[in-house]
């Protein structure tokens, strides 16, 4: 991976809090949701319901797709980055206490709003580790994107 697209990768994991995610259903179909995310280097992480649909698909199959973009108004100006990456819940205690403080400093409107960090055990933290990024600018052509191996 070149220097330029390293720099374009870690500024848009950096400058945004949310993302769509893919998982694998028992069915085979995939599903998609949004979720809240905190990053440390290309590392992503996010939290979820212990017993929710993605936890239990995550337990079968760890692969996941997931996008990162902004709503622009012009095509022309979607940039954002799609990805393929493994999924792996955090059971380290001293890792999920650092993705449960880099989620809090993410989003601190919670703390101001008096919510408290989420216990590890009342969640399950999930790490991603990339495998594939798609940048997308189109502002390099309609459809335009730099595939990157990690």
């Amino acid at each position: 991976m070149d220097d330029t697209h390293r720099r374009k990768i870690q500024a848009l994991l950096d400058h945004h809090r949310t993302m769509r995610i893919a998982t694998v259903r028992p069915d085979g179909w995939p599903q998609v949701t949004t979720v809240g995310y905190a990053n440390e280097g290309f590392t992503i992480y996010f939290l979820c319901g212990i017993d929710s649909q993605k936890a239990q698909n995550l337990s079968r199959d760890d692969r996941v797709s997931l996008a990162i973009d902004d709503d622009p108004a012009q095509v022309m100006e979607i940039t954002g980055l799609s990805m393929a990456a493994r999924a792996v819940a955090v059971t380290d205690p001293v890792e999920a206490e650092k993705a449960i403080a880099l989620l809090m400093a993410r989003y601190p409107e919670q703390k101001a709003a008096g919510l408290s960090a989420p216990k590890p055990s009342e969640v399950r933290l999930i790490r991603l580790t990339p495998t594939v990024i798609s940048l997308l600018d189109y502002s390099k052509g309609f459809g335009h994107t730099d595939l990157v191996a990690c």
